[in-house]
């Protein structure tokens, strides 16, 4: 079974609470799950940021939805009772609640149309679907990453072989190895040894070097270009290499990376572009948004 939207778990959510006790949203979302019969899968699947369970998340805005139309109350932090106007939309046996019941409310109104002096052209706070104003705004950010993945990896594809090693270099660099970028800038495409591009230091003291292989590359990278730069690495007794690709691998080359006793990573375009992004490299920021929740502890009188 699918994990239900939050517009379908109004309805048992308000059943829960017709009891006319106060509950917990914890409690509430355990006994939502048995009601819809999730798995621990569905129950614990995450929203792409990972920071909370998808469920709960639309447990708790079905629980902020019907808040706000004047169905449910909360005396205090974390709990939540039905009201009486929540217990009169019981005793109609509605076959459904949704937005669309909840507008009939004045104050739900009101708080679907607030606009927080937005410009006409931005949209309303409240979704207009079935998704919760967490999962539409990771939706539409998901949206803008793989657009931007997929223009940055383009513009790469075009840049010159020597700005392509100093990306290769400043990308590393951003991840933690290589010590000083100049560091790596020597170490860079000065070996052209059998296969391999580069050398580069694991960390800051040295300890150990990675050995470098980077294809500006639009055809597949196969097997034989890792053969290639495995008997390189063993040629200089090295158990460690990163091979970076503007393409992709191979299924072949992909396998006999994990078969063979070198370690070398596999990194190729998209990955090479998502990489970029977290770390900051050829991109820059173009605006930050802060979601925030109340702060109930502040609002404890002694």
């Amino acid at each position: 079974m699918a994990i239900p939207d939050f517009q379908s778990i109004m309805l048992p959510l308000l059943r829960v609470a017709g009891d006319n006790k106060e509950h917990s949203l914890r409690d509430a979302v355990d006994a939502l799950g048995k009601h819809f019969g999730l798995s621990e899968a569905e129950r614990t699947a995450l929203l792409p940021s990972g920071r909370q369970a998808i469920f709960d998340n639309r447990v708790g805005w079905a629980r902020t939805y019907m808040k706000k139309a004047g169905l449910l109350e909360t005396p205090r932090r974390a709990i939540f009772r039905i009201t009486e106007r929540g217990l009169e939309l019981l005793k109609g046996n509605p076959l459904r609640i949704d937005i669309s019941i909840l507008e009939k409310y004045p104050e739900f109104k009101s708080f679907r149309t607030l606009r927080h002096e937005k410009g006409p052209e931005e949209p309303s706070l409240a979704p207009a679907d079935d998704s919760t104003p967490e999962e539409t705004l990771e939706d539409a950010y998901g949206r803008i990453r793989v657009n931007l993945e997929a223009e940055l990896l383009e513009r790469v594809k075009i840049c010159s072989p020597s700005f392509f090693e100093r990306l290769v270099v400043a990308l590393l660099v951003k991840m933690g190895y290589g010590g000083t970028l100049r560091d790596a800038g020597e170490a860079i495409g000065r070996s052209g040894d059998g296969g391999i591009d580069g050398i580069i230091k694991e960390d800051r003291l040295g300890l150990d070097v990675v050995y470098i292989q980077a294809k500006r590359w639009d055809t597949t990278v196969g097997r034989p270009e890792l053969q290639k730069f495995a008997g390189a690495l063993q040629g200089h007794r090295a158990k460690k290499g990163v091979f970076i690709t503007t393409s992709e691998f191979s299924k072949e080359a992909t396998q006999y990376a994990t078969q063979i006793e070198s370690k070398i990573a596999l990194i190729d375009g998209a990955q090479l572009a998502r990489l970029m992004i977290d770390h900051g490299l050829g991109v820059s920021l173009v605006e930050t948004y802060e979601i925030k929740r109340i702060d109930y502890d502040y609002f404890v009188e002694e």
